[in-house]
């Protein structure tokens, strides 16, 4: 049998079926240095490894723009946005995106917004049951859409939105049709308000992400259309939003013997690793796929031309020849070793000013080290629920959300 050509059985319902599972459970049955499949009638081949993600990553070998499938677009990313640019034209709007989210100070005050919401809404935890999913998700929209410098006028619908977008983008059915239309409201909502801000019935505030973006113009010197500028306006918002999947996977966590009680103490170099051992350790994007932009070929296997091409980010995200014992959470592999850049790729790997790697990855480790400690130092119960995390369902989440009951604060009593 040629082996560079693909099966003929199509894989597609047994990706929707096993999910997470489906490139690491085929990986461990050939000793192939690819997994070659089939994938909505297309030849697709899947890659893991840091060599695999410089190759991935590499614009010789694969565009990103033609592989995004259209109901991704019209769910998670947006027509016309930066992740359908590739070359010259995806380095001049991921620059501004790379201006927005790195460096301290933005990060920082990004946090600030976020803690600030979180510290508030604390309070009023204790009146009742809290599912620290839904709670999360309102404080990350109230914190970024302040940073962003848009007003709000219900944060949680808002929410709901950002939240429909992410967790239907991969599947078929209801949550993929709520997804489109939380898309298509908030793109509507938002085109207005850069419309708005252009006629001077508006203001943004000078030096926010609203304004540059409004301002923003792409290597063709003109300014973003308004449906293009609400599309980049939410792939700053979304993603951000997107974290409180990860704050439902630290209360998770913290079930976890030891890891509660070492975060609550004031080391900020654990809480990193906390962070980082959350993305490693917890479920979100499955894979990444591109295209093969020529003939190609990776460890003696040919790669044809317009192959779809895989990066196992789950797979790779716990292959035991990367870490000592990937299925066990253990924030200490991550103390005193800051994790490499092509090693650790939950949010895509490469360099992020060049590539297609995700340039909010600071706001989501500074984020998920803030708020680690203060749900850690928050005393609480956790009922009996669904805890969880199936991994056939993309994007998969704690089940029940992760209910909490939050104790009242006791204050001691006044010495006589």
């Amino acid at each position: 049998m040629n082996q560079s050509r693909p099966p003929l059985a199509d894989s597609s319902l047994a990706l929707l079926a096993k999910a997470y599972t489906w490139l690491p459970d085929r990986r461990r049955r050939t000793d192939a240095p690819l997994v070659r499949t089939r994938l909505m009638g297309q030849h697709a081949v899947a890659l893991h490894g840091p060599e695999a993600v410089r190759f991935f990553y590499d614009e010789r070998h694969v565009e990103r723009g033609t592989a995004l499938p259209g109901p991704v677009l019209s769910t998670l990313f947006g027509h016309g946005a930066v992740h359908t640019l590739d070359g010259q034209a995806h380095r001049g709007r991921k620059e501004m995106f790379l201006s927005l989210l790195t460096g301290p100070k933005a990060v920082a005050e990004l946090v600030d917004r976020v803690t600030a919401v979180w510290d508030e809404a604390v309070r009023s935890w204790c009146e009742r049951p809290v599912v620290l999913f839904d709670e999360a998700s309102r404080i990350l929209t109230q914190g970024v859409c302040q940073w962003v410098g848009i007003p709000l006028d219900d944060a949680d619908s808002t929410a709901r939105d950002m939240v429909a977008m992410v967790d239907g983008f991969a599947t078929p059915g209801p949550r993929h049709w709520r997804a489109r239309r939380a898309r298509a409201r908030s793109e509507a909502w938002l085109a207005g308000l850069v419309g708005d801000v252009r006629a001077g019935n508006a203001t943004a505030p000078t030096g926010s992400a609203l304004d540059a973006i409004v301002r923003h113009r792409d290597t063709d010197g003109r300014l973003l259309d308004p449906h293009t500028a609400a599309v980049e306006l939410l792939n700053v918002i979304r993603p951000t939003v997107a974290v409180c999947w990860f704050v439902a996977y630290a209360g998770h966590a913290l079930r976890t013997p030891g890891v509660r009680e070492r975060l609550r103490e004031d080391d900020p170099a654990y809480a990193v690793a906390f962070a980082h051992e959350l993305r490693r350790f917890y479920p979100f994007a499955p894979f990444l796929g591109g295209r093969a932009v020529t003939d190609l070929e990776w460890r003696g296997e040919p790669i044809p031309s317009g192959t779809l091409i895989l990066l196992d980010l789950y797979g790779q995200n716990h292959d035991p020849g990367l870490w000592d014992e990937p299925y066990a959470f253990a924030p200490q592999r991550f103390v005193g070793r800051p994790p490499q850049r092509d090693e650790l790729v939950p949010q895509g790997g490469a360099d992020r000013a060049t590539g297609h790697r995700c340039p909010g990855e600071d706001v989501t480790v500074a984020l998920l080290a803030a708020l680690g400690p203060r749900l850690a130092r928050l005393e609480y119960d956790v009922p009996e629920q669904d805890l969880r995390i199936p991994l056939n369902r993309m994007p998969t989440r704690v089940r029940s959300g992760f209910v909490i009951h939050a104790l009242p604060v006791r204050v001691p009593a006044a010495a006589h």
